[in-house]
């Protein structure tokens, strides 16, 4: 087969060892896109490869953002100078969030991070399985949230980043139109996933009290151990996710560390889609 792969959780991530030149020609990209999509996470440890390389191997699995448009590396680090637009979100990437669920129909389908300088201590990178949470739920919590829409608020996780929050601060966050989303994603492979990021603030049509105690019910379930893989970062790590199918949050660490990890972001190729009543409840439905 040319690569191999074990679980690093039995739900959630696995270790891959492949021929490095094989990895950046995308002889078995097929596979192991495959592999990502069900496993949400890739890691491929003890792989000494340039920026450039590292683009090249995420490009196996789709197309990048930014390509057509100028250098589409991100340097993920707390630096105002150098990576501004990052350093003004970094301490809401401490809480579960999906990229692009905000407001986008179409988020990232994930990409790539490589290490490049380590925190020391903490900066770990947690990713959990949204699919795993979804299958997780009974049968009667699973028919409950799959006719469920929420609202996305700013302000929400702005404030559990950053509690001393300014008055400037909060109207920018306001400022940000709220966003609906279903709760369910129904994946073209027919899959589900629950999308239940801290910037979840109420479950449409829902008494306020009711959607708080669901939602606190929910991520209660799906925040557990077994559904989350933490990553511990080493010199030479690659990190693939998928960004459709988990969602992830940065562990806390000394800003003054120097923590930096390069990132390619994978074009998103699916639009986030409400699942659909099965032919069950349409005939109920007609009754």
């Amino acid at each position: 087969m040319g690569w191999s792969a074990r679980d690093l959780k039995p739900l959630i991530g696995s270790e891959v060892s492949a021929d490095r030149a094989a990895l950046i020609d995308g002889r078995f990209a097929g596979d192991l896109c495959t592999l990502l999509v069900d496993r949400g996470v890739l890691v491929f440890r003890d792989l000494d490869i340039t920026p450039a390389e590292q683009r090249t191997i995420t490009a196996t699995f789709g197309a990048i953002e930014g390509d057509e448009t100028g250098d589409p590396l991100q340097k993920v680090r707390i630096d105002e100078e150098g990576s501004a637009e990052y350093s003004a979100y970094v301490a809401n990437t401490m809480f579960w969030h999906m990229d692009g669920a905000h407001g986008q129909t179409t988020p990232c389908f994930g990409g790539s991070f490589r290490p490049i300088q380590l925190a020391g201590s903490g900066g770990e990178t947690e990713f959990l399985s949204t699919y795993a949470a979804y299958e997780g739920l009974s049968e009667s919590d699973q028919a409950l949230v799959d006719g469920l829409h929420v609202l996305y608020s700013a302000p929400l996780i702005g404030l559990l980043a950053v509690p001393d929050a300014s008055d400037d601060q909060l109207a920018m966050w306001r400022s940000r139109p709220r966003a609906r989303q279903p709760l369910v994603w129904e994946h073209e492979g027919g899959r589900k996933s629950l999308m239940l990021g801290v910037a979840v603030g109420h479950v449409e049509g829902m008494e306020p009290a009711d959607s708080y105690d669901l939602l606190a019910r929910l991520r209660a379930h799906a925040y557990r151990a077994e559904h989350v893989y933490r990553h511990a970062w080493r010199p030479n790590d690659l990190l693939i996710w998928n960004n459709t199918g988990t969602m992830h949050r940065a562990r806390p660490f000394d800003p003054g560390s120097g923590r930096l990890l390069h990132r390619y972001t994978l074009v998103g190729e699916e639009s986030i889609r409400a699942p659909r009543p099965d032919a069950m409840a349409l005939e109920t439905l007609a009754r």
